[in-house]
């Protein structure tokens, strides 16, 4: 007989790009998840995998299981949610994902006081430089910042944030004033791939109600937004980035804000729910204290110097 656990490993299985990628997130050894995905299909009678060049295919058997299974852990947590709304207590698996910079940042501290005032409940943390690609079923709640394409989720907003375009002092010491959006063609840009976005294509408006759009080439690019801001910090060129990891370096003249008479486009920090599972006692419990964590606005409270924060909403 299976049981929940089993439908839970299985369904990282069904959900990891790899078995090395699910024994990351069982935070386990790959030869044990390897032994244990051996010993399950020897309990069902069926082989639930198979292995190529492209990954890990599950087979009829295996879509079969990762559905069934996810539907019946889906039933028992929401039994056991029932069960604790009796209660005042906060208990039951949060799942979060979020940005890897963010995450650390802001996220972290928010589970920790979580788990300090709710100890019946338990907390699985996964950081990934695209949050909101994972599967839909496998989080409560997702930590995005970026932009939004077709979502299932509910969203929620916890905090405003702005993209900033900037530059150390050096490399605008040692490079031609930009004075309009249509002159950073014309810089060296470097450039964060993240969300699925088109990285390249840079949107500006002014209170006037002007707009302008930019194609930039990036000179370097990575997926990694603490090497770029340390790129810009060396000199290596102009990046455009959200303010809630530039204010401090803006604030100190370590980068400075290029063009801020233009605006780019808001990227606010929201939190994707799923629609199916709505929120749980659990759920409510967490945003509020990551509402908490971000009221003042961290990165819009003391600062000072080379960059003018917004007054926040």
């Amino acid at each position: 007989m299976l049981s929940s656990e089993d439908f839970l490993f299985f369904g990282v299985i069904a959900g990891s790009a790899s078995l090395a990628d699910a024994s990351r997130r069982l935070n386990v050894s790959a030869p044990a998840v390897t032994q244990r995905l051996k010993a399950l299909e020897q309990r069902v009678g069926v082989r639930l995998i198979e292995r190529s060049s492209r990954g890990l295919m599950l087979t009829d058997e295996g879509e079969l299981l990762a559905a069934q299974g996810a539907a019946i852990v889906d039933a028992i947590e929401q039994l056991d949610e029932r069960l604790g709304q009796r209660s005042t207590s906060v208990r039951g698996k949060l799942r979060i994902a979020a940005p890897y910079g963010f995450g650390r940042e802001f996220v972290a501290p928010a589970v920790s006081e979580f788990v300090r005032l709710h100890p019946e409940a338990t907390v699985a943390l996964e950081l990934s430089d695209h949050p909101a690609s994972l599967s839909s079923d496998s989080w409560d709640v997702v930590i995005h910042i970026g932009s939004l394409h077709g979502t299932t989720r509910l969203v929620t907003t916890l905090a405003p944030n702005r993209r900033i375009v900037c530059a150390s002092p050096a490399y605008l010491r040692d490079h031609p004033v930009i004075k309009a959006p249509v002159d950073l063609q014309q810089c060296r840009c470097l450039a964060l791939r993240e969300n699925d976005e088109d990285v390249t294509l840079w949107r500006f408006s002014r209170p006037d109600s002007s707009l302008e759009t930019i194609r930039i080439k990036p000179f370097m690019s990575t997926n990694d937004g603490a090497i770029m801001r340390g790129w810009a910090l060396a000199g290596l060129g102009v990046i455009m980035r959200s303010e809630w990891d530039l204010a401090d370096d803006l604030a100190t003249g370590k980068l400075v804000q290029i063009l801020p008479d233009w605006r780019a486009p808001d990227v606010d920090v929201v939190a994707l729910l799923s629609a199916r599972h709505g929120r749980s006692r659990r759920i409510t419990a967490f945003l509020d204290i990551m509402r908490r964590h971000l009221h003042p606005v961290p990165w819009r409270v003391r600062r000072s110097g080379g960059y003018s924060a917004p007054p926040t909403p």
